[in-house]
């Protein structure tokens, strides 16, 4: 503890980085599991938590499932952020690379468990599912406008995200959604 930190100003940060770390491994279990077959034991064991701890945290399966997936699209939001943000680097590679975080590395099982689990229960996620894809839109629609223009972008960032949605659902590894989806690019980016 700096000389600066409260003992409640350490605890509150020990805090965020546990709330973090656990809805990480939230994720994973998710992930390896799928919502359905996934117990708040299954979360607890992998985070290194007991139950009642995690239950400390999180109400309910469904409250533990969404904070994880807003914690994860956050953190992705800001890493295309960041990706799209490298001037040095060519716009091909910087888009590549933000697809890649935003969809190539959900490809498999989760993917197909999550958009079940949406379509049972739409609200579960409530306006995360239209609001965080929408700003990715916005992030992809500025890198390319930066470059091409905005009457170019407008056309070119929508045409992208079909391209990857579809990939993404057809393909069976991220290396070949990487694959597949450089090819889409290279068509669309002069």
């Amino acid at each position: 503890m700096s000389t600066r930190e409260s003992p409640s100003e350490t605890t509150a940060t020990d805090g965020a980085d546990r709330r973090v770390s656990v809805l990480d491994s939230a994720l994973v279990t998710f992930a390896r599991f799928g919502y359905r077959k996934t117990s708040m034991e299954d979360v607890a064991k992998a985070a290194r938590i007991s139950r009642p701890g995690l239950y400390f945290l999180f109400a309910s399966k469904a409250e533990l499932f969404r904070a994880a997936v807003v914690q994860a699209l956050e953190q992705d939001l800001a890493d295309v952020t960041r990706i799209l943000g490298q001037p040095e680097r060519s716009l091909r590679d910087r888009l590549l690379d933000s697809f890649d975080r935003w969809a190539g590395r959900y490809i498999g099982p989760m993917t197909r468990d999550v958009a079940t689990v949406i379509e049972n229960d739409p609200d579960l996620l409530g306006t995360i599912i239209e609001t965080k894809p929408r700003q990715f839109e916005e992030l992809i629609t500025d890198a390319v406008a930066a470059e091409l223009g905005a009457a170019a972008a407008a056309k070119i960032a929508p045409t992208m995200i079909s391209a990857s949605i579809g990939i993404k659902h057809q393909v069976s590894s991220r290396e070949l959604y990487l694959e597949r989806f450089a090819v889409a690019v290279d068509l669309l980016v002069p």
